[in-house]
């Protein structure tokens, strides 16, 4: 968090002046970071902050200008902003320090690795801050990177093909197309949704050697196309979001051996609302810090669905769709109080601010909408 200025310009406003400090002290913003597309009008990664109090925007400025800087990823110390995008024509993933600066904190450009594949769609980082993660959509692969202790990139150690591709939605899973990384709980697997595949493929780990090796895989629904998908804060669920049909499906997860067992799919629209639609694909699934809740965005339908937790199966439940004053929501998140959900809209250039109901889990609209072009990833300063 950053608190105001509190330069004092003379005796007489002192006092004023130690009032309104002390107030920004205890009412200091939270810096967002926002990934973008390559197309105008973006110019690069962009810095916000959000009124932990009132869920009020402020006007995003750009951090750092690099081409299409679609996902990022915070070290988990919070010094370091890793992207995925592109330098000479070329697909990297670039790090960057977190200045502390008053006014807006900004970046300083450390280094950047070739991915060496197609372009990198996801990044993530384990906890211990020593294993970088990328999957490539276009290129079909995952790609781990280590990290030195002063948060740069230090070389990239795998680049691991996936291979096949289910055939159901033709044109869209006639190969593979890895689109998410991230950890289990214990940072003992890693998971990479594999669109193309209708799989959520699952490597283990090697934390010392900063690299991963093939352990399993859990299937969705055919057709469904996972692209992203979360843990519950308890870490016996995960909740996988299905691109192609729109659909969420629930696993048991067993942490021992490093295992998913569906439990439950759920269309998060329906069917007959889809059918109206030009256009039609979910984008991302958060769980609520409190566990009792599930949202996921849906694009073209333009909306975010809510679900309820089934608090001892961890079953779904439809509570609301809420609209995302926007057009096409390829990403929201959650603040780190609960308190607030950021949406983005890529086509309309948005980002908008929701609050959300600690009882009900009921989003509404907080009428704080500001400029974010083609935004594509929001990211709190403490993730």
């Amino acid at each position: 968090m950053r608190a105001g200025r509190c330069a004092v310009p003379g005796r007489l406003q002192m006092s004023f002046m130690a009032i309104l400090c002390n107030w920004n002290v205890l009412h200091a913003q939270v810096d967002v970071w926002i990934g973008t597309g390559s197309a105008w009008p973006s110019e690069g990664i962009y810095i916000t902050q959000l009124n932990p109090d009132t869920g009020k925007l402020f006007r995003a400025q750009v951090a750092a200008e690099i081409r299409g800087p679609g996902f990022l990823a915070m070290h988990p110390k919070g010094s370091h902003l890793y992207a995925v995008g592109s330098m000479d024509q070329k697909p990297v993933v670039a790090c960057y320090a977190i200045e502390k600066r008053e006014g807006n904190d900004g970046l300083k450009f450390v280094n950047a690795l070739e991915i060496g594949d197609g372009g990198g769609t996801h990044v993530s980082v384990n906890q211990a801050g020593n294993l970088l993660l990328t999957a490539q959509y276009g290129g079909g692969s995952v790609a781990s990177f280590s990290l030195n202790a002063d948060g740069s990139l230090a070389e990239r150690k795998q680049l691991l093909e996936h291979s096949g591709g289910s055939g159901v939605v033709a044109g869209r899973q006639n190969g593979p197309h890895p689109h998410w990384t991230g950890f289990s709980p214990d940072q003992r697997f890693a998971f990479v949704p594999d669109l193309g595949l209708d799989r959520v493929m699952i490597y283990a780990v090697d934390g010392s050697r900063q690299t991963i090796r093939t352990h399993g895989f859990a299937e969705v629904p055919a057709g469904g196309g996972p692209r992203h998908m979360k843990f519950h804060p308890n870490g016996r669920w995960v909740y996988v979001l299905n691109e192609l049909d729109l659909s969420l499906t629930t696993f048991n997860y067993d942490a021992a051996n490093g295992s998913m067992e569906s439990l439950q799919t759920l269309p998060s629209v329906p069917k007959e609302e889809l059918a109206r639609e030009q256009f039609k694909s979910a984008s991302e699934i958060r769980v609520h810090p409190n566990g009792r809740f599930v949202y996921s965005a849906n694009r073209g339908h333009d909306t975010i669905t809510a679900y309820k937790v089934d608090p001892d199966t961890g079953a779904l439940q439809v509570i609301e769709r809420e609209h995302v004053r926007g057009a096409t929501p390829r990403n929201f998140n959650i603040d780190p109080s609960g308190r607030w959900l950021l949406a983005a809209g890529q086509n309309s250039h948005t980002l908008a601010s929701f609050a959300i109901d600690s009882e009900t889990g009921e989003l509404t609209y907080n009428q704080s909408v500001i400029h974010a072009p083609s935004a594509i990833c929001v990211l709190f300063e403490h993730e």
